[in-house]
């Protein structure tokens, strides 16, 4: 009885033991474990999770690109690309005073173009453009003469101007320019500006906040319909001669005088034998194209008051980038646009940037 009892027991043991031993080998075959294959492919695919992430942020950087390039659109006077809002807006001529005591003009380095025209006395004046700047002092403001009209209603823009000889008086209304005159405007449009030590009439000074509030008030036109210039689509150099520098002699004592920077790609400007300074930031006032544009001129009264044919042809010159070349104009009408052709009769496209139109008699002299 005894020794059965006692192989019970053992049997009893060895079953028990048999048990954990299985337990212990089906926890150890149950434990997980990750090939190298899973492995390397887990890694690939978090690769490519990092991969199509960084797809993702340069596809949206590219839309936010895209975004901002659609808000973008090419200034028609010159070139630049700026806001929509800023583009699609009439154009603003201001008549500037270059007397030597009105020196230096405000705001004219913000300008897209600028003419410079002989006026009575020996002097000469500017006109100058502008559509994407908003220069926040603007002057001094100075009388309009015909031809300014002649070269302005190319742009048809808002002129700002301190009336004017009694034919271009005329002409402004005539030809229903949108006009805002100094003299029949309040003087929250336009005030005495002391603090450079300037005395009337080189005084009068305007902003163009103002000037588009003005425009507003006035319900004139808010957008400009005009034919733009031709741009090339990268900055370009001319297959002419040397222009380092470009001397232009109204008379002995008025001259205008571009210096080649080649650093910047741009002519830095001289009145008179002094460097060219915008009065309102101190900045020098830079060219990156120049046409010099010979046109008949003659004295008609007793002031001295002068004609200047801009409808016809003539000859002129086109500097940028350091070269030059020999271009002829032509204008079919008063309103119709300016061309400008090389001598195959190619029209001349300009580089992107400002330009100035010198407007000179048929014999000045220009040294390049």
């Amino acid at each position: 009885m005894h020794k059965k009892i006692g192989l019970l027991l053992i049997a009893i043991m060895v079953l028990i033991s048999s048990l954990f031993g299985c337990t212990k080998k089906d926890t150890t075959d149950l434990k997980p474990t990750i090939s190298k294959e899973e492995n390397d492919n887990e890694d690939k695919k978090m690769q490519e999770d990092v991969k199509e992430n960084n797809e993702n942020l340069i596809n949206n950087e590219d839309d936010n690109n895209t975004n901002k390039a659609d808000d973008l659109m090419q200034s028609p006077l010159s070139g630049i690309y700026a806001p929509k809002e800023k583009v699609l807006r009439r154009p603003v001529a201001v008549m500037y005073d270059n007397h030597p005591e009105a020196r230096w003009q405000s705001g004219i380095s913000q300008a897209e173009i600028v003419y410079e025209f002989l006026v009575e006395g020996n002097y000469t004046r500017y006109m100058a453009l502008f559509l994407m700047n908003e220069p926040e002092l603007i002057g001094p403001v100075r009388s309009a003469r015909p031809y300014f009209i002649t070269a302005l209603l190319e742009y048809d823009p808002v002129y700002v101007r301190c009336g004017g000889s009694e034919a271009a008086k005329s002409d402004v209304k005539k030809l229903k320019i949108a006009d805002i005159d100094a003299l029949t405007s309040s003087k929250k449009v336009f005030w005495r500006y002391n603090k450079t030590g300037k005395r009337k009439p080189h005084d009068l000074y305007t902003s163009m906040e103002v000037i588009r509030r003005t425009q507003k008030e006035r319900k004139y036109r808010l957008k400009g319909n005009f034919e733009s210039f031709e741009f090339n689509k990268e900055d370009l150099d001319l297959d002419g001669i040397q222009a380092n520098t470009v001397k232009i002699e109204y008379f002995k004592n008025n001259t205008t005088k571009y210096v080649y920077d080649k650093e910047n790609r741009v002519y830095k400007r001289y009145k008179d034998g002094k460097i060219h300074i915008d009065e309102l930031d101190k900045s020098i006032v830079t060219a990156k194209n120049i046409i010099i544009q010979r046109a008949n001129t003659k004295v008609i009264d007793s002031y001295g008051r002068l004609a200047i044919n801009l409808v016809g042809k003539g000859k002129g010159i086109y500097i940028t980038n350091g070269k030059a070349i020999d271009i002829v104009w032509e204008k079919k009408t008063r309103r119709s646009k300016t061309m400008y052709f090389d001598l195959s009769g190619n029209e001349i496209k300009l580089n992107p940037g400002n330009t100035w139109i010198q407007v000179v008699k048929p014999n000045t002299k220009v040294i390049i």
